[in-house]
């Protein structure tokens, strides 16, 4: 099937709905540049996604100096990494190069970032103010980006899988991926499908009235979800993630992250996370819970179907 540039762009996207502003005005316009123009060589997404680590591995020990000179540097191979982190899934939907495998490198990529980042930054603190007990508030942002960037991912997914079948084909429940752990052969496809299955369920022990759901829906109608049903999910999620759910993406967080390494505050990073982004958490969950709630009542009650 031929695409036109317009149509060819939005095929490198997840979907336009569940990105937000300034992924929209910049990294993804820019990302499938590169992406359309790495589809006609030999570089696979998986490619990208290791060079992406490997790039976003420097800022942590460029941050840990206090100084213009390594703090700028830094700030430009962030950027440039989560360019790289749009490029590999934009390349993968183009040239429809796509793994469960090349997923989970994705999802690591990020982590390797910030786990790095917080071990410099609190070595900096350290040496600052001649204590370590800085390490217990970068272990705790530590955990919190994971739960946080975790709920963040599964959210978005989810609203994909309103969307349709194909936009939400990612998107597993625990048995599923369980199946696949147990079919995988060991190695560390093997290994990466273990951290995959406590990714999994973490997030669905955080969305309980979810999981009631989509059992409800499983039962009722399989996979022929009612267009009203997903019109209405994807109307009150959009709403939600423009408010609180993109709050704890990657955007925000850099510009929290520069503004803590430029003025030398950079503990300030650490109040945000653990405080900030932690209560932006909690109301994301609330009120998305509160939201398949009421769409679970609605339908047991009346049912959507015209």
């Amino acid at each position: 099937m031929s695409h036109t540039p317009d149509t060819l762009y939005e095929a490198s996207l997840k979907s336009l709905e569940t990105e937000n502003y300034v992924d929209r005005l910049f990294f993804r316009p820019v990302g499938f540049i590169i992406a359309k123009w790495l589809s006609h060589t030999a570089i696979t997404p998986n490619m990208v996604t290791i060079f992406s680590i490997f790039v976003g591995a420097v800022v942590g020990p460029l941050f840990y100096f206090n100084d213009i000179r390594c703090t700028l540097p830094g700030m430009l191979c962030f950027i440039m990494a989560n360019l790289l982190d749009c490029v590999d899934g934009q390349l993968a939907r183009i040239t429809h190069i796509k793994s469960k495998i090349g997923r989970i490198l994705d999802g690591l990529a990020g982590d390797i970032w910030f786990l790095l980042i917080y071990i410099f930054l609190s070595l900096r603190l350290n040496n600052e103010y001649n204590t370590w007990l800085f390490f217990i508030p970068a272990v705790v942002s530590a955990v919190s980006h994971l739960v946080q960037a975790n709920v963040t991912d599964y959210y978005k997914t989810l609203h994909l899988f309103f969307i349709s079948r194909e936009k939400g084909s990612e998107f597993q429940n625990y048995d599923e991926v369980r199946t696949e752990y147990i079919q995988t052969k060991p190695g560390i496809g093997k290994v990466l499908f273990s951290l995959y299955l406590v990714y999994i369920s973490l997030q669905e022990a955080l969305t309980p009235r979810l999981q009631c759901l989509l059992k409800h829906l499983r039962v009722k109608y399989g996979n022929d979800i009612p267009d009203n049903i997903r019109l209405d999910f994807r109307l009150k999620s959009s709403k939600l993630m423009k408010k609180y759910i993109d709050l704890m993406t990657f955007n925000a967080r850099a510009i929290i992250l520069f503004i803590a390494v430029l003025t030398g505050i950079v503990w300030l990073y650490f109040v945000f996370e653990i405080i900030i982004l932690n209560l932006v958490l909690c109301i994301s969950v609330y009120q998305h819970e509160k939201i398949c709630t009421l769409i679970l009542i609605k339908d047991e009650a009346n049912g959507f179907r015209n």
